[in-house]
């Protein structure tokens, strides 16, 4: 025996901090004699033997301890060579592998280096679990970082879970432990168990594991993210050809995956990545969007989170299939002509205690004071923006979607909780930058590199912020000095129009404002015009219900008017499921949407405007390729308030083609109303929210009209038109 009492005491107590130095094989004596010593401990074995693969010697070891500890003194040998080992189970049976303690690391200096400055964009493809080839032995390399923990090992069913068994190597001051299992491949379940410096076990999931299994287990698992075989390269090409062109028709449907449609037919089971992509497909291509926007699909443990409470940042949902189903399902909505838009959420994690919450035993990935690292709507922690193996874990995580899975956007959930140190804090509670501010510096950097990178990395792929606040710059580029978004929502026209809608149209002639305001700010960013799941959840209503009306068609008539009024209004698109139809209840994340209120045309006429209307704005450059021009846009008149009436008028780039939209919000027709245009001829009637097709009464101007050499509105022509109540009616006007 060459192991020392406390040796063997630190073995079998799984408090071996550097396990490569004590087992396999080294140089070594026996008293005074020199040569190898060779080391195994290898769960349940009654003997084992140490196989020299150049010489097909075995040789046998000397048990140890029961526990499966072996151990042997080969003299006069002082080159290390290529062995196995062949081990003896109590049922009798034999097996002979590779020793995982015979491998050099699959980390090297520079890759550590980077990582722990920052600046390994790709580190997901070194951390994690991989499968790889050693010295042409097929297994899996395992790697987490981990600084403060005495002892990690990797556990599984390949060990019983026994984290005495596969202990990690730490890789100098790094803070990354390593180990390579061979004879291992895809589908094992695993976790990593740590012993922090208090002495206590923590049982964690792979930060960065690519696939997990249900819970309560919430085991990672090992898999090949490479294997689909992609076909999406004319899409791919083009986006890369649109990179510099984001002021194009860009209408985003927002889905939940889970609750879109069921299969009713199997108790109600939510549809697999594989079903969803070509029903999802037809759906949209036919409503006329361009992009699909998935709620959050990155692992979580509780569907009532909706996605947003993420512990496995590196993983799609194991809800609607693997990652290869993933791959499949955004391959097929590119090769349809389709975009996908991912919510990714770097604001903040939830403190599940298999997950990164205190994963060493410290607060690795959050801050340690609560001031810092608490986030005090959600009960959820703030990550440490500041330590840069937290920042590169994110900014890697957010390339990691878009290489592996070709994702064409990422909407950042949160910002401005991410920008803001007293978001949501009373005095006290929070602690000002270094410079006495309330700027998150540290977030508002990590913000400006995810954006940077992901436009150098992958032209074309757009970084949309959901961010409430009127903080300058979102979406203007880092080398300007902004924060470097493509687009941002716009809440404050969201918050603004609902109010004015949710009104009954008796009072809204006093609150006119609330629909021109916006125009006061909507030049300051490159706006996405939206309704999300936010507005139609937690007893705000349904968009529908929402409506300043007390029947159902009238509702339907207001909604279909702010629809179209959205449309024509800058901005790109962006609608939640359901609110395409107008469906009646609050959208609930367990079940399907009300597809059978589509049999009805107050709730079909609204799908079927919402079509119109993604066609009109995908057609009309006037509208899908100057959101972002405040010359494409010009008032006609907002002053009559009596009447609830506004007006305005888009137009091209030549202004060879002008749509004049005139929204009216109260249920009185006006027969007979003057509204000056900036054109003499004929404008024909595009849409009509009041047309019997939509549900409507069918009041309107027949098609087309016809100027009159009459001034109104500073202009030297005018229409005379019949206005339809409760109605948003479009007209195109184009040289002849």
């Amino acid at each position: 025996m060459t192991l020392t009492p406390a040796q063997i005491d630190t073995l079998l107590t799984a408090k071996e901090a550097q396990p490569h130095s004590v087992l396999g094989l080294h140089l070594g004596k026996k008293g005074k004699s020199a040569g190898l010593v060779g080391r195994a401990f290898v769960k349940d074995a009654v003997s084992c033997e140490l196989i020299d693969l150049e010489a097909d010697k075995a040789i046998p070891m000397e048990q140890i301890d029961e526990a499966g500890l072996f151990d042997v003194f080969i003299p006069r040998r002082r080159k290390v060579f290529r062995y196995q080992l062949r081990v003896q189970y109590p049922s009798g049976e034999m097996r002979q592998f590779f020793d995982p303690y015979s491998f050099l690391p699959t980390l090297g200096e520079q890759d550590l280096y980077l990582f722990n400055e920052g600046t390994e964009h790709c580190i997901y493809t070194k951390l994690g679990a991989h499968l790889r080839e050693m010295d042409g032995v097929a297994g899996v390399s395992f790697a987490v970082w981990a600084p403060s923990a005495k002892r990690v090992s990797v556990v599984g069913n390949f060990n019983q879970w026994d984290g005495r068994y596969f202990p990690m190597r730490p890789l100098g001051a790094s803070g990354v432990w390593e180990l390579f299992i061979p004879g291992l491949g895809e589908g094992e379940l695993y976790k990593f168990e740590l012993l922090d410096q208090g002495g206590n076990i923590h049982l964690k999931t792979d930060p960065y594991g690519t696939y997990f299994e249900a819970p309560p287990g919430n085991a990672s698992i090992v898999h090949n993210t490479r294997k689909h075989e992609w076909g999406d390269g004319e899409w791919i090409a083009q986006r890369e050809a649109q990179a510099k062109q984001i002021d194009r028709p860009i209408s985003i449907y927002e889905v939940h995956l889970g609750s879109w449609k069921r299969q009713v037919e199997d108790g109600g089971r939510p549809f697999n990545y594989r079903e969803l992509a070509p029903m999802l497909a037809d759906y949209a291509i036919d409503m006329g969007f361009t992009h699909i926007e998935v709620m959050p699909l990155a692992e979580h443990p509780f569907e009532g989170s909706w996605g947003y409470q993420v512990t496995g940042f590196y993983a799609p949902t194991h809800r609607f299939g693997s990652p290869d189903d993933f791959a499949f399902f955004v391959d097929h909505l590119h090769q349809r002509g389709l975009g996908i838009i991912l919510d990714w959420v770097p604001a903040h994690f939830p403190r599940d205690s298999f997950a990164l919450a205190e994963f060493d035993g410290t607060h690795l990935y959050e801050h340690a004071d609560p001031r810092q690292g608490a986030h005090m709507d959600w009960g959820t922690l703030i990550f440490n923006f500041g330590r840069h193996e937290v920042r590169g874990f994110l900014i890697a995580n957010a390339l990691a979607w878009l290489d592996r899975y070709h994702i064409d956007g990422l909407r950042v959930d949160a910002v401005a909780s991410m920008l803001y140190l007293d978001y949501s804090r009373n005095e006290g509670e929070w602690i000002p930058n270094k410079f006495g501010g309330r700027e998150n510096l540290e977030a508002i950097d990590f913000l400006r590199e995810t954006n940077r990178l992901v436009h150098d990395y992958y032209p074309g792929v757009l970084m949309i912020a959901e961010e409430s606040t009127a903080f300058a710059g979102i979406s203007k580029p880092v080398d300007e000095g902004g924060i470097g978004f493509d687009f941002k929502w716009n809440m404050g026209w969201m918050h603004d129009t609902l109010r004015y809608f949710e009104k009954d149209p008796i009072h809204r002639k006093w609150h006119q404002n609330d629909l021109t305001f916006g125009a006061l700010y909507q030049w300051s960013e490159n706006f996405i015009t939206v309704f999300s799941h936010d507005e139609v959840v937690h007893g705000k209503n349904s968009m529908l219900y929402k409506m300043g009306a007390w029947h159902i068609p009238e509702k339907a008539a207001n909604l279909r008017a702010l629809y179209a009024h959205m449309w024509a209004w800058p901005g790109k698109k962006c609608l939640f499921m359901g609110c395409e139809f107008g469906q009646s209840h609050e959208w609930k994340y367990a079940g399907s949407l009300d597809w059978h209120l589509c049999q009805y045309l107050d709730h079909e006429g609204i799908r079927l405007l919402v079509r119109d209307l993604n066609k009109l704005y995908r057609d009309e450059p006037a509208l899908s390729s100057r959101d972002l021009d405040p010359t494409a846009f010009r008032w006609i008149a907002a002053h009559d308030t009596e009447a609830s009436i506004i007006s305005y008028v888009r137009s091209d780039a030549e202004e060879q083609t002008l749509i004049f939209t005139v929204g009216h919000f109260t249920p009185t027709a006006r027969e007979g109303y003057r509204i000056g245009v900036p054109r003499r001829g004929r404008w024909v009637e595009v849409i009509n929210t009041n047309s019997e097709y939509y549900g409507g009464t069918g009041v309107g101007n027949g098609g087309e009209v016809h100027t009159e050499d009459v001034e109104a509105d500073g202009c030297a022509q005018s229409l005379v038109l019949t206005i339809p109540p409760l109605s948003t009616t479009i007209f195109k006007w184009t040289a002849e």
